[in-house]
Formats: structure tokens, C-alpha cells, sequence
């Protein structure tokens, strides 16, 4: 698992990610504080706002960045962006109304809408290996999980001796010493789209290719099962165990410890389990882990003995459904088209948490956080059903398929060696399918390909 980090490039380029998340850890459980300290009982709901907002900047930004990202060099981009959300962390100690932290946390999302593609879309061009890639995949999904992990401990401990206020300075360096990573190393060109577009083409390819892809459908349905589960967590916690249990900001950071120790399990055991399951199977035991965890909710909540397993519980659906994901949407595009499709599946999958996180925060807040765990349950439950259905179970990477041949010159029709010659112009071929410009649709029985 540890052999991608044999690479130099890779290596420098973990250490940054490490570094920004568990600097962005730290501000996680400070915001949540500093909400309860705005706004009392109504924290929840301040902090489902916030995250809302977070949501529609990724929505909105992630495919604009995805679009135009091969114009600019990308670690002139990726230290750019660091160092822009430094200066917004550093605002944030001194906010003293609602409405700042809202306006605060939009500038700060923004960047992070146009560095989270972009640095994950580096890492394919990086490690061109499926098997090392698929080993990186596991170690930045546990790069989340060692932040999730270690610092709501880190804050644990730092709120011993200091308010939570000063959690935003580690946010700060965070960042600032993922700049330093970043303008370490090389790192390869975005590769420019196969052909040229329009500005609305360009901005829409990634989502026209991942909404035309059953796998990705499929993933797509996946990640509300997650937003769901996840939205319950990151905005409830707080309310769960300061409002509910009556118990101290250290606890909080102990219980938000749990759940990263249950995805950090998932992400050690994917790389060996992954090479005897297919990514679909597990996603699916994750997803149901998910649901099962809202379903339980409202009792295993009640007190911390239950509430540690069952955010533990919760971090192991996530970590299985998430970890694969990056090797879904590798699978599904040609290089050139892959900062899209990363842009596509960063902002469709956030527009699931844009969803959730407002309907937890306000329900938790409002009739409680009972019936915010039903409704989420049920979010769960669609999610894990529609995927399962969406994302057919026989999902080869060689398709057959048919085209009009355009000419004797055709030139897609030279690329493959195997080619069937039907009536009324037709043929029929097989090669490793993804959806672009000669394959606008996926095929149905080997049909319905221009």
C-alpha cells in the first residue's frame, strides 16, 4: 500500500494533502464551536447554513475550474489556492456575527472548489499504474481518515490549554505548508480536451459524460447514500453530545475521532479486499452499513457507550463507498477529459451534501434529531437502492457496439483490429468504452452508439 510513496512527485504531493486536511480538521471542529458559541441551541442550524453554502460554492465553481484548469499551469493553480484560503482562516478567529462566518466560509470554499479537482485529477497523470494508483486511492482516502482521526484529538488537546480560536492558526499553517509541498515538485501539464468547445460545452462535458456512464450513475446515487450518513455526523455531532448528553468540547472531538477511526479501517483493508470483490460489491456493503447506521440512530445516540460504535460503524460505510470511487471515474474518461470528469463528480457529489446538510442542521435544530436521523435514513436507503439498480451488476470495460461508418478513411474504424460490417452502412466493434465524442451514448446490447 505504502509503494506509491516511492515516487517523488506522489510523495511531496501526500504530504500537502495530509497537511491541508488536517489543518482543515482542526478549523472543522472550531467552527462547529464557534457556531455554538454564536448561536447557542441554534448551532446546528448556523452550521448546516454554513455547510450549505460551502456546498453551492462547489457546485457552482467545481465545473467552471474543471473546465479551464489545462489553461493555467497546475502548481501555480494548486499554491495559488492554498495560499488564499490561509488568508481567509486567518480572518476567521475575529468574526463576532453569523453573517461573517457565512461570507468567510463562501471565499473559503470557492478556493477549495477549484483545488480539490484539480489536485485529484494529478494524481492519474502521476501514477500512470492502475495497481499504484489504486494503492494511492487507498492511502488519500486514509489521508481523510488520519485527519479525521487525529485532529479532533489534536483539538482535544490544544482546547486543554487554549481556546478554540486559536484551532484556526493550525488551519492556517496547513495550508501554508501545503503550498511549500506543492511548489517542491513537478508536476505534468493538464492535458488539454480532445477537441475545442464553446465556454458551455466545456463547462458541461464532465457532467455529460459522467451522467451517460451507468457506473457513474450509479456512484452518483452512492453519494447521497453517503451525504445522507455524513450530514447527520458532521452537523449534529456537536448538538448530539453538548446539547443532548450535556457533555464537554472534548468529547465532541473524541466522538468525531470515532468515526475517522472507522473509515481509516476501511481504507486499510480496501487494497487487499478490492483485488477479490468488484468495487460495486463493496460499495454496496458500505452503503448498507450507512443506512443501517440512520436506523439505529435516534437509540444508539441516546448515550456515548452506543454512540462511539455507531460513528465508528458509520465511518467504515463511508470509507467502503468512497475510497473506490476515483477508480470509477479513471476508468470512465480519457485523460484529457479527466479534470472534468473529477470537476463533475466533486460537484455532483456535493450537491448531494447540499441536500443534506441543511435538512440535518434545520431538523436537527427544529423537531430534533430523530426524525433528522428517519429522514436520512431514508435518503440512505434510496441512495444504496437506485445505485444498485443504476450500476448493472455485468459492467465490462470492453463493450461491443455499433457506428455509421462516416468513410473508407474512417479512422476510429482503423484503431481496432476486430470489425463486423452489418447492413445499411453499419459496423459493429469492441474496444475498452468510455463516453466522448465518438460515443456520445453508452450501448444497449451493442446498439445505440452514433
Amino acid at each position: 500500500m505504502l509503494s506509491p510513496l516511492s515516487d517523488r512527485t506522489y510523495r511531496h504531493l501526500f504530504g500537502a494533502q495530509l497537511l491541508s486536511l488536517l489543518g482543515t480538521g482542526l478549523a472543522t471542529v472550531a467552527l462547529g464551536l464557534l457556531a455554538f458559541e454564536l448561536a447557542g441551541s441554534n448551532a446546528g442550524a448556523v452550521l448546516g447554513t454554513a455547510l450549505a453554502i460551502k456546498m453551492i460554492a462547489y457546485v457552482s465553481v467545481a465545473p467552471v475550474a474543471g473546465a479551464f484548469v489545462h489553461l493555467v499551469p497546475r502548481r501555480t493553480l494548486l499554491v495559488a489556492l492554498d495560499l488564499v484560503r490561509a488568508c481567509v482562516a486567518l480572518a476567521l478567529p475575529f468574526v463576532t456575527e453569523v453573517w461573517q462566518v457565512y461570507v468567510l466560509i463562501a471565499v473559503l470554499q470557492c478556493g477549495s472548489a477549484a483545488f480539490s479537482p484539480s489536485f485529484q485529477a494529478t494524481i492519474p497523470d502521476v501514477l500512470t499504474d492502475e495497481e499504484e494508483y489504486t494503492k494511492a486511492l487507498s492511502l488519500s482516502r486514509l489521508a481523510y481518515d488520519v485527519e479525521a482521526l487525529v485532529s479532533p484529538l489534536l483539538a482535544a488537546a490544544l482546547l486543554g490549554i487554549v481556546g478554540f480560536h486559536w484551532l484556526f492558526a493550525g488551519t492556517v499553517l496547513g495550508f501554508i505548508a501545503s503550498a511549500l509541498l506543492v511548489v517542491s515538485v513537478r508536476l505534468p501539464s493538464p492535458k488539454p480536451p480532445e477537441r475545442s468547445e464553446g465556454a458551455w460545452g466545456r463547462i458541461t462535458r464532465g457532467a455529460r459524460i459522467y451522467l451517460a456512464t451507468p457506473r457513474l450513475r450509479g456512484l452518483l446515487m452512492f453519494n447521497l447514500a453517503v451525504a445522507a450518513a455524513g450530514a447527520m455526523v458532521i452537523v449534529n455531532t456537536v448538538v448530539i453530545v453538548r446539547g443532548g448528553l450535556g457533555l464537554s468540547d472534548k468529547e465532541v472531538a473524541v466522538v468525531f475521532a470515532a468515526y475517522g477511526a472507522g473509515s481509516m479501517v476501511a481504507a486499510l483493508i480496501l487494497p487487499r479486499l478490492l483485488t477479490h470483490v468488484a468495487d460495486r460489491t463493496a460499495m454496496l456493503a458500505g452503503a448498507a452499513l450507512l443506512g443501517l447506521g440512520m436506523v439505529v440512530g435516534p437509540w444508539a445516540s441516546a448515550q456515548v457507550p452506543s454512540l462511539l460504535p455507531l460513528w465508528f460503524m458509520l465511518g467504515i460505510g463511508n470509507g467502503l463507498v468512497l475510497t473506490p470511487s476515483g477508480r470509477l471515474l479513471r476508468r470512465s474518461a480519457h485523460p484529457g477529459d479527466r479534470p472534468a470528469l473529477f470537476a463533475a463528480q466533486f460537484a455532483l457529489s456535493h450537491a448531494c451534501w447540499l441536500i443534506t446538510y441543511p435538512l440535518s442542521g434545520w431538523l436537527g435544530a427544529g423537531p430534533g434529531t430523530t426524525i433528522a436521523f428517519s429522514l436520512m435514513a431514508l435518503l440512505a436507503a434510496v441512495g444504496a437502492i437506485s445505485a444498485a439498480w443504476l450500476w448493472p451488476s455485468h459492467d465490462p470495460e470492453e463493450v461491443e457496439h455499433e457506428h455509421q461508418v462516416t468513410g473508407h478513411g474512417d479512422p476510429h474504424l482503423q484503431e481496432v483490429d476486430i470489425v463486423v460490417v452489418l447492413e445499411n452502412g453499419r459496423y459493429r466493434h469492441r474496444h475498452k468504452f468510455v463516453v466522448d465524442d465518438r460515443h456520445p451514448r453508452w450501448p444497449v446490447d451493442g446498439r445505440g452508439t452514433a
